[in-house]
């Protein structure tokens, strides 16, 4: 079991937490960790790119000329792709570009970038969020004194009012439940602060089943 030392908001240790080494001591796979962060990021893409075709620009439908007998070419619609202010052929349309990335794959990736994280020694217990009030300042504060980075993960397992408040106005600060944890959200920040009861439910949760 790997342990790590339980610090408090004034950052004293104050205890000692086991967690399970199949989670925060596992091999790093560099192929799960790619394929997890592609897997999210092209779940943000908003792919509303798109081209009017045919169909869809401005102009009459009328067929300008005889089909013979003019000398020109033959020419059915001014809408026609060949033409200036035609459609366009073949391109960019609406689509959805998320896929579907199998759940062994998210665990052994999120397994992978806890791992990696600690070994870089950017994770850090702490007992409790107990933040006095909502104010970002509060927060920053906090923040300061246990020694976060610029980039900061905040993992909570409670419903911490004053902490989502206080921290969502916090460049660099993101706050997140521990089943909204992500490979990209951990690889993406220098520092992860994790509460005791987040760290433990990660370290059951994520254990691999025998």
């Amino acid at each position: 079991m790997a342990k790590l030392d339980v610090f408090n908001l004034s950052n004293k240790v104050v205890g000692e937490v086991e967690l399970s080494d199949a989670v925060f001591g596992a091999e790093i796979n560099q192929a799960l960790l790619y394929e997890s962060v592609r897997h999210y990021l092209a779940g943000l893409r908003r792919g509303t790119a798109a081209t009017k075709v045919r169909g869809s620009v401005a102009g009459s439908g009328k067929k300008l000329w005889r089909q013979k007998g003019t000398g020109r070419a033959r020419v059915g619609s001014v809408r026609s792709p060949l033409w200036r202010h035609g459609g366009t052929t073949h391109g960019p349309q609406p689509r959805d570009y998320s896929y579907k990335l199998p759940r062994k794959m998210q665990l052994g990736a999120l397994r992978s970038a806890l791992s990696a994280k600690l070994k870089d020694g950017a994770i850090k217990v702490i007992n409790e969020f107990a933040i006095a009030d909502h104010k970002s300042k509060t927060v920053a504060s906090a923040l300061k004194a246990i020694e976060g980075g610029r980039k900061v993960l905040l993992v909570d397992n409670s419903d911490n009012r004053n902490l989502e408040l206080g921290s969502r106005n916090i460049e660099g600060v993101k706050l997140v439940a521990t089943k909204d944890v992500t490979a990209y959200d951990l690889l993406n920040s220098d520092s992860i602060i994790l509460s005791e009861t987040a760290a433990k439910k990660l370290s059951q949760a994520l254990a691999p089943k025998e």
